[in-house]
């Protein structure tokens, strides 16, 4: 693969590699930097990239290991920002905007309480909208695998929502 085709294929890819990173790491810098350094591998094995079938889950794949390994040699623990209703063009009142951000903050702080494996598999499916199929090539993992520990992770997420709706009823 020369640079022309390693523009083409794989820089695209930047944005998707840089929220899932993000979304693990949470942290800007960190996650810049797994995405630089995913890039750095990917340059030195662009001899073999024409023969991956899957570029796009091949390097979510790769992201992930690296951040797993920022989180070995580092025992970093980490907390995401609230994001912005307002940044997606949605006019909303005042009130519903701070109902929103507590409702966001809500389900983060349950999605840090989800075992690492449901966490990410949640994030995948959910947030960044992969496949089954893409979600355990990236995790290495089998498709009933991703379908167990996603329901797992909703159901989770799902009960204490319950929960804390039902509070003081």
């Amino acid at each position: 693969m020369n640079l022309e085709d390693f523009n083409n294929r794989v820089l695209p890819l930047k944005n998707k590699l840089f929220r899932f990173a993000l979304s693990v790491v949470a942290n800007k810098e960190t996650a810049e930097d797994v995405v630089q350094d995913t890039f750095f591998k990917l340059w030195k094995k662009r001899e073999s990239l024409g023969e991956i079938l899957n570029l796009e889950a091949w390097s979510m794949r790769m992201v992930k290991n690296q951040c797993l390994d920022h989180f070995k040699s580092k025992f970093v623990q980490t907390k995401g920002g609230n994001p912005d209703p307002n940044q997606a063009g949605i006019n909303v009142s005042p009130y519903k905007q701070t109902e929103l951000n507590s409702a966001i903050a809500n389900i983060q702080n349950l999605m840090a309480q989800l075992p690492e494996k449901q966490r990410m598999i949640f994030k995948l499916r959910d947030i960044e909208e992969y496949s089954y199929k893409e979600i355990a090539d990236i995790m290495e993992v089998d498709i009933s695998v991703v379908k167990v520990n996603l329901h797992r992770a909703r159901k989770f997420i799902r009960q204490q929502l319950e929960k804390n709706e039902a509070y003081g009823l």
